[in-house]
């Protein structure tokens, strides 16, 4: 496997405060309340009390941030030695756990009919080029909940997937990756995105970060509008039972929001939802019960290495543990990776 790598601008930007339902660049206080002054002071944020803990809870993330490869490593490492799942089987991928029609769907990819292809799934949007279809069947979605559960009621030391959702797993940590998530995305997902988003998926996708977001009442009830760190993002809704919570997508994050049209989906139990991660998406609030999604973000290195998506410049490489953020030291950017310390 190549080394992969961050953009540094990881450390920097989109660093998103959930008061605000927005998402900051951060080099230092000085520059923060020059760009955001005048927001700030229209949301409320016009007294030095609040802004300080405004200021303070961006310093935490950014903190977060430049810790998170070390963290996730020693994390990773002690789950190895101390966790013991409920079901053992579930940690690799099996056809039994899939719906037969996501098998035959994959096998028309394959073949790279495109026709036949697009008649096997849901095109919910042609213009956005967001497609839905059955993933996984509902025993296997009950017999991750159930392992997850276990998991979350257990005292080991749990990360967040990512600043905006509280409330998940992140998989490949638990032990998912060598049998289950590595292979769903080459052996399933890659052919899928070679034949419905050529563009995105470049040479191929081959690297990817897997996580679980939950939503529940009293806890995290929706997700505001963003774009996803990936070319192809996949979401699957493992249930549980619940009301509302529908999905909405607007245009790609290019498109002027003022100008940007949303698209309401519905999620439903084994269900995926596959689109392109520079796609603007939410979810609106759940009114009852609970839900579940995984969440699978896949990425090219041959398309972000010519343009990171976080910051829409060149990338600037750091060193990184497992996957990091996707890129790698391509001839286009090896220059700069010299340069690193």
């Amino acid at each position: 496997m190549p080394s992969f790598y961050n953009c540094n601008c990881f450390i920097t930007h989109n660093i998103y405060i959930k008061e605000l339902d927005r998402h900051f660049k951060f080099l230092d206080s000085l520059q923060f309340f020059k760009d955001y002054g005048e927001l700030l002071s229209s949301r409320g944020y016009a007294d030095s009390t609040k802004r300080k803990h405004l200021l303070q809870q961006i310093i935490e993330e950014v903190e977060r941030r430049k810790h998170l490869d070390e963290d996730a490593v020693e994390r990773t490492k002690y789950l190895q030695q101390h966790y013991n799942p409920l079901d053992t089987s579930i940690f690799n991928l099996q056809d039994g756990f899939l719906d037969p029609s996501f098998i035959k769907l994959v096998n028309a990819a394959k073949s790279l009919n495109l026709d036949k292809t697009v008649r096997l799934l849901d095109v919910i949007s042609e213009e956005k080029k967001l497609y839905g279809f059955p993933v996984i069947n509902e025993a296997f979605c009950d017999q991750l909940l159930t392992e997850l559960d276990h998991y979350q009621k257990s005292p080991l030391p749990k990360g967040r997937p990512n600043s905006m959702n509280r409330y998940g797993v992140l998989l490949d940590e638990l032990g998912f990756h060598d049998n289950f998530s590595k292979i769903l995305r080459t052996k399933y997902l890659d052919p899928l995105a070679n034949i419905l988003f050529p563009e995105w998926r470049g040479n191929e996708l081959d690297s990817h970060k897997v996580f679980t977001v939950g939503y529940k009442i009293d806890d995290d009830l929706e997700l505001g509008y963003h774009f996803d760190n990936s070319e192809v993002t996949l979401n699957i809704c493992l249930g549980k039972s619940f009301e509302g919570g529908e999905l909405y997508f607007g245009d790609l994050r290019t498109v002027p929001i003022m100008e940007s049209t949303c698209t309401i989906v519905p999620h439903k139990k084994g269900y995926g939802i596959f689109h392109r991660g520079q796609q603007l998406h939410g979810a609106l609030p759940i009114s009852k019960g609970e839900r579940h999604n995984i969440i699978l973000w896949m990425r090219s290195s041959s398309v972000r290495n010519k343009l990171c998506p976080m910051c829409n410049s060149s990338p600037v490489l750091s060193p990184s543990s497992g996957y990091g953020d996707g890129f790698t030291a391509a001839e286009n950017n090896c220059v700069k990776m010299c340069n690193v310390t």
